[in-house]
């Protein structure tokens, strides 16, 4: 008997702990939800709430002060818009460059991490377009692919004078310099990126792939990549979102969107009718329609990784 009892104090104890256990789990969950709420108020304040201001006003006629509703008006003047298509088609250069800003960072962070003769010094200098602002990454391209800049003096020096063009001047050969900066200045991050994926990976495996005669393009092909596949994802993400929201800097110091509209893209026409010609509901729907494109693209990106991992 007295052991029985002793068995039945125990299992009601521990019945009483985990009665306990209820109350003390939901005193956590209220405190955390608690301290949560304001960071959750700040992040709808700051970035929720003007996605829906966008999104009310890319339906009005508004100025800045007043707003009047025209339902879908907006969209479409501007699907209708011939300079929209244009513009439109000077992201989608952008979007196929994108996988060279992936694919050459990728090569040079794996050639790094092999520890190639110099492999500190060059990490360091890759490193370096990390640091400069987009205005000063923009004088930079500017005096390297104007017509007196130092690409064209490169050209002069190898070949004859007919070879020296001012790429700037150009819709196509413009949009090209905009393109071949903005892999440049991606360059650096990517490498960053891919270099510290490839810190994490197990060394055993590239061993054990040697040992099987494996060579280095193999490796990379089939080791690096398919174990790199987050941090690849990661990095076409951050990469999409910069070439598509955060060149504005960088075109209105080289270019201003120009020549014509060669190098304007969705977030710079944004701008011009925004605060340019004062057509702000306008330009409201221009940001709808680059903010539903960006978001497509990840996506798509994230459910592709996803069924290549099932």
């Amino acid at each position: 008997m007295t052991a029985a009892a002793a068995i039945g104090r125990a299992v009601r104890g521990r019945q009483d702990t985990g009665g306990r256990a209820g109350p003390l789990k939901a005193a956590e969950r209220r405190a955390g939800i608690l301290f949560s709420l304001p960071v959750i108020l700040l992040t709808g304040a700051f970035l929720f709430l003007p996605i829906i201001q966008t999104f009310y006003y890319s339906l009005t006629t508004w100025d800045g002060i007043t707003a009047t509703w025209i339902g879908l008006d907006n969209y479409r003047q501007l699907f209708s818009d011939p300079v929209f298509w244009r513009v439109l088609l000077n992201n989608a250069f952008l979007l196929v460059s994108i996988p060279f800003a992936i694919l050459i960072p990728l090569v040079v962070a794996f050639l790094l991490h092999q520890h190639v003769p110099g492999w500190r010094f060059f990490r360091s200098v890759y490193f370096l377009p990390t640091a400069i602002s987009w205005v000063v990454i923009g004088m930079v391209a500017v005096r390297f692919f104007a017509q007196r800049g130092i690409l064209n003096d490169l050209l002069g020096a190898l070949g004859p004078s007919s070879l020296r063009t001012d790429l700037l001047t150009n819709e196509y050969t413009a949009m090209l310099a905009v393109i071949l900066t903005f892999i440049w200045s991606m360059f650096g991050t990517n490498t960053i990126i891919f270099i510290t994926g490839m810190a994490t990976l197990d060394h055993d495996v590239y061993e054990a792939a040697r040992v099987d005669g494996a060579g280095s393009l193999a490796i990379l092909r089939f080791v690096t990549i398919p174990l790199l596949m987050r941090f690849i994802q990661f990095a076409f993400i951050l990469t999409v979102i910069t070439g598509f929201t955060a060149l504005f800097s960088l075109i209105f110091v080289m270019t201003t969107g120009g020549p014509g509209y060669g190098t304007t893209t969705l977030e710079f026409f944004v701008y011009q009718k925004a605060f340019a010609q004062g057509v702000f509901g306008y330009a409201a729907a221009i940001g709808v329609v680059l903010f539903v494109i960006v978001f497509a693209i990840s996506l798509a990106q994230l459910r592709l990784l996803r069924s290549r991992e099932d």
